[in-house]
């Protein structure tokens, strides 16, 4: 693994624009930065990755199938008793999954390690799927990189099928939070994707949502919304207004219900328990657990709720030396064994591999000054040099 530093392309930000990357550059500063690219050998792809990837989501399943048996779990990731049963069912349907990002802790060392897993509204889907594939292209065809450089990246292919699969023939509705432009945009992509897959699709405001007297989901027109992806989290799905109509609606909905499970930084010492000691996981307890002693003063300490970083604390001798401030925490904490994000060049790395259509399939790299990622960290692109 190494980070390498290349000359960017004169035109990327018109070429962003172009295909609809609004969101490349983030108050003032880039989102999308290609002064340089992360190298990997094949050995680290398909072994230290790929392999430990799969390995993950397999244990994330066995977790999934012990919940919904076992009240004890349901009720420490503070999930409201009155949808169990309803997760439950959607679980033992096999309610298929389109896609999920593992946040890994790696520097091409030993074991990548999980950080977290973004189970149900992953973003920086586009940037990996598609740009930075758009940039392996045009960096060989510009003599920037290698002309054998090659990219792990067979994500939008992989969404593609899952499309094909979870459609049915059926009309997708694509909801989202329609003035975060980030969100636009990854809906926007998605619904190509779904497109391509042969279906038909609309996109609406999660706010335009409707529901009939019966409790039917609706769109704007009054048309039943049989197939629903929605970019927006199921801890707030199931606080909202329409929640207590969720589990009678017949709306399938992608992530599906179970995925509010796995959507939850509790499960980290969850799986810890599961499985402990394996070389792909952190130490980690529930805040309140008194095997949390064990980490000492030092950990990072994570809402239960959390996205891009927000009310993470990096904690070092019993005081918080990095912190991001947001709106979680009511919920609880988890805290979880420090491992220092490598750096390179000053850059912390996190390193996102992804999984959809149930299959490892791509890379993504976020880097920042910070050992926090956050929404603003830069997003980087990957090769593979042998």
């Amino acid at each position: 693994m190494q980070r390498i530093r290349c000359d960017e392309r004169v035109d990327w930000r018109e070429t962003a624009e172009k295909v609809g990357f609004e969101f490349h550059t983030i108050d003032g500063e880039r989102y999308w930065d290609e002064r340089a690219y992360y190298a990997f050998s094949m050995k680290e792809i398909e072994v230290d990755l790929e392999a430990a990837t799969g390995e993950l989501d397999k244990m994330c399943g066995e977790l999934v199938a012990r919940a919904i048996v076992d009240d004890r779990i349901m009720r420490v990731l503070r999930i409201p008793e009155r949808f169990w049963n309803w997760i439950a069912a959607s679980a033992k349907r096999g309610d298929a999954s389109l896609y999920g990002r593992f946040d890994l802790r790696y520097d091409g060392n030993g074991p990548a390690k999980l950080l977290e897993y973004n189970a149900d509204t992953p973003t920086a889907v586009f940037e990996t799927a598609v740009f930075q594939w758009m940039w392996l292209e045009q960096a060989i065809e510009r003599q920037i990189i290698p002309k054998h450089a090659d990219q792990y990246n067979s994500l939008h292919e992989h969404l593609i099928e899952a499309w094909r699969t979870i459609g049915g023939g059926r009309k997708l509705h694509l909801a989202c939070m329609s003035d975060n432009s980030e969100d636009r945009g990854t809906v926007a992509y998605l619904q190509d994707c779904a497109h391509q897959a042969g279906l038909e699709t609309a996109v609406l405001a999660i706010t335009d949502v409707g529901k009939t007297p019966k409790g039917a989901f609706v769109d704007l027109q009054g048309n039943p919304i049989e197939l629903a992806f929605k970019l927006y989290p199921w801890e707030w799905m199931l606080r909202e207004a329409f929640g207590s109509s969720l589990p009678g609606a017949s709306t399938q909905w992608v992530e599906p219900p179970w995925k509010a499970i796995l959507s939850n930084k509790g499960i980290l010492p969850l799986l810890w328990a599961m499985f402990p000691r394996h070389p792909n996981l952190l130490p980690a307890y529930f805040d309140d657990d008194e095997g949390a002693a064990s980490l000492g003063t030092s950990y990072v300490r994570k809402p239960l709720y959390s996205r891009e970083g927000a009310n993470v604390e990096l904690v070092v001798g019993g005081s918080a030396v990095d912190s991001d401030g947001g709106p979680y925490g009511a919920e609880g904490f988890v805290r979880q064994a420090i491992a220092p994000l490598p750096q390179f060049d000053g850059n912390y790395v996190v390193l996102g591999s992804w999984i959809a259509a149930g299959a490892p399939c791509g890379l993504s790299v976020r880097e920042d000054v910070s050992p926090i990622t956050k929404n603003t960290s830069r997003s980087l692109s990957t090769e593979i040099i042998g």
